[in-house]
């Protein structure tokens, strides 16, 4: 596992769940550029319960910043070609309404 601070887009809807332990949790997936112009799609997973509202928040094609635990994986699709995909244990969220409070914060105390 890596610890990492991926960026990207939201695909889909983040959706809440609970665990057969009774935990809830917030799954989530991203469009993350790989930097050679080709997309991958990252698995996101947040059981912190600050992290998980930050992502229920988010509609499809918002932008977003997370950091976490990064696992890269490899399937292989239907035209059995194998490609890979990133999976992440997510522990913090960063979207454009954070940067603006924040930003907000910084310029109030000075």
């Amino acid at each position: 596992m890596i610890d990492a601070l991926i960026t990207g887009k939201v695909y889909g809807t983040p959706k809440q769940g609970t665990s057969k332990t009774g935990n809830a949790y917030t799954t989530a997936k991203l469009k993350v550029s790989a930097g050679n112009g080709e997309m991958l799609l990252c698995g996101v997973i947040a059981f912190d319960s600050k992290a998980q509202a930050a992502l229920q928040a988010l509609s499809e094609g918002d932008s977003v910043a997370l950091t976490g635990t990064l696992t890269p994986k490899v399937y292989q699709g239907k035209d059995g070609e194998h490609k890979p995909s990133l999976d992440m244990v997510v522990h913090g969220v960063l979207t454009a309404y954070h940067v603006k409070r924040k930003r907000m914060a910084i310029e109030g105390a000075s």
